[in-house]
């Protein structure tokens, strides 16, 4: 079986959650038989064709960028020639030009979304919107959401229940690199044998604000690994409220941000805004077997992390809920050991990136006989 995967952005280009799960989705497929493919744009001068990994990436080029929308004009060829070989379309939404292409290439193939986010931040654009996405979800055959949380408080899937299907992300380990002694001990000499952990970019939803604000007054080593728009805000903010605790990691390779993830004590999420609908990094805590702290969202961040079981889940956007819980963790190791212990455990029997590639398989494959017998 062929499957075509449409997104704005995809790796080696950019990286980021729904990257990562595109990925994962394409190399779990592998042993079920499904040979995925991903068409993208890109505003490099690179070839319009490479390998990731086992998977065949298709680029064309970024022509326009606006209101976190991607356009390209070469693209409605790439997507009608080659929807024409395979034999399943799996759309990744958000990505409203994408709702353009399906109408405009007249896509008669079997489709799935996988429902990564509701739209949040573009309210006004959303209004406009709003008909061409009801028609393009209206249309497509099935529908996957990650978590059952984001389901339930999303006004736009409450539509579409009928057809949506839990799947959550999957991550697998063997795909991490395994650190080597001497990096693991330049870092555990930098950061000290306990700290917090923070993996991601620094956008609007993350709420790093509001951890930098719930880390004043506690000494604690905190360490923020990732880069982003608001980088330089956030160091700033840092420097002003003389967090010298605080350590700015910035964009790291993968065996430095591994070896931290086996090194840290805990990990730090306190995005506050809907737009983290699933949260890739607080994944990769549990992993790594480390409790985690994380806001009550309503979305699949409290799907991995179970308050009380897992880690602490505190209100959002309240530093001083996030500061007890860091110190919560902190005064009681043994707590966030067995925390931990437990997040591995819920890693392994609803998150591992075999179990996501199964259950994709199954229902790509129930699509295509129930298609078969129309």
């Amino acid at each position: 079986m062929r499957v075509l995967h449409l997104f704005k952005t995809y790796l080696p280009e950019t990286v980021g959650g729904i990257e990562q799960v595109i990925f994962q989705i394409c190399q779990s497929g592998i042993a079920h038989g499904i040979q995925g493919e991903v068409l993208t744009l890109s505003a490099e001068d690179g070839p319009s064709e490479l390998m990731v990994a086992e998977h065949r990436v298709h680029r064309a080029k970024l022509d326009l960028q606006l209101a976190s929308t991607g356009f390209s004009y070469s693209v409605l060829a790439r997507l009608k020639a080659l929807a024409a070989e395979v034999d399943l379309i799996n759309y990744h939404f958000p990505w409203p030009f994408m709702d353009l292409l399906h109408f405009a290439a007249r896509i008669d193939k079997p489709t799935v979304v996988t429902y990564h986010s509701d739209i949040i931040r573009q309210k006004y654009l959303l209004k406009l919107y709003r008909p061409l996405m009801n028609r393009f979800l209206s249309s497509t055959d099935r529908i996957v959401a990650a978590s059952p949380n984001y389901l339930e408080t999303s006004e736009v899937l409450k539509r579409y229940r009928h057809k949506t299907s839990i799947i959550p992300y999957g991550l697998d380990k063997t795909t991490y690199p395994v650190p080597s002694a001497s990096v693991l001990d330049a870092w555990r000499q930098r950061f000290g044998p306990r700290f917090f952990l923070f993996v991601g970019v620094m956008r609007y939803y993350k709420g790093l604000h509001i951890l930098l604000n719930a880390a004043q007054g506690t000494g604690y080593p905190i360490v923020i690994v990732g880069a982003g728009p608001l980088e330089l805000e956030l160091r700033a903010q840092a420097q002003a409220l003389g967090l010298a605790h605080v350590h700015f990691a910035g964009r790291l390779g993968e065996e430095d941000k591994a070896a931290l993830l086996q090194l840290c004590s805990a990990i730090v999420f306190p995005s506050h805004l809907r737009s983290e609908a699933f949260g890739i990094s607080l994944l990769e805590g549990a992993m790594y077997g480390k409790p985690m702290i994380s806001s009550e969202i309503g979305t699949g961040t409290s799907y991995i992390n179970v308050h009380g079981e897992t880690g602490l889940v505190v209100p959002p956007s309240d530093p001083q809920a996030f500061r007890q819980a860091m110190r919560t963790l902190w005064d009681n190791p043994e707590l966030a050991l067995q925390m931990g212990l437990k997040a591995k455990q819920r890693y392994e029997q609803l998150f591992t990136a075999q179990r996501m590639g199964l259950r994709t398989a199954q229902l790509y494959r129930e699509l295509l006989e129930s298609k078969s017998r129309h």
